[in-house]
């Protein structure tokens, strides 16, 4: 079920939709071809230019990924509130189209993980991303957007969408 009360607009190319009390659903048009947006999404060489919101004080300071189902990535950003670790394993890779995998926020693995799928379509020379989670819990999606994730999210895809036209 989806709750339209809670789908707003994000700016310039984005949507966010919460659907039920797990799930969050991001869809974004990007200005690359899916090839080079689902490189930007696993390369950690590009990974590390796009993934920290460097508009809220935070900058990448590790960023490994083994990109391989069963394959484990951590990425660790530095900011205001010191050091923040993420971390997951992949579960499927079918490039340039669809990536799955999970996602703990390190500070709080004791909520649980993310199940995280990211799908890149190409729709007239753009790709269009989507970016579905599904959280461990109710409470755990609540917490994520209480922290900022959201306006974290917003900065983040601004930021690729740079990084995706310096590679054109």
């Amino acid at each position: 079920m989806t709750l339209a009360l809670n789908a707003q607009t994000l700016p310039d190319a984005g949507s966010l939709e919460l659907r039920g009390d797990r799930e969050v659903v991001v869809t974004w048009s990007l200005p690359a071809p899916p090839r080079l947006v689902y490189d930007a999404w696993t390369k950690p060489e590009l990974v590390r230019r796009w993934w920290a919101p460097a508009a809220l004080g935070m900058e990448m300071v590790d960023c490994q990924a083994d990109l391989r189902v069963g394959g484990r990535y951590r990425y660790v950003v530095r900011g205001p509130q010191g050091e923040l670790a993420f971390s997951g394993s992949y579960t499927e890779l079918s490039p340039p189209s669809r990536l799955l995998y999970t996602h703990v926020f390190e500070p709080m693995a004791a909520a649980g993980e993310l199940a995280v799928s990211v799908t890149f379509t190409e729709r007239s020379g753009a790709t269009e991303l989507v970016v579905h989670e599904r959280y461990p819990a109710a409470e755990v999606r609540s917490a994520a957007l209480c922290a900022g994730a959201d306006s974290g999210r917003r900065e983040t895809m601004k930021q690729l969408e740079v990084l995706l036209g310096s590679l054109r």
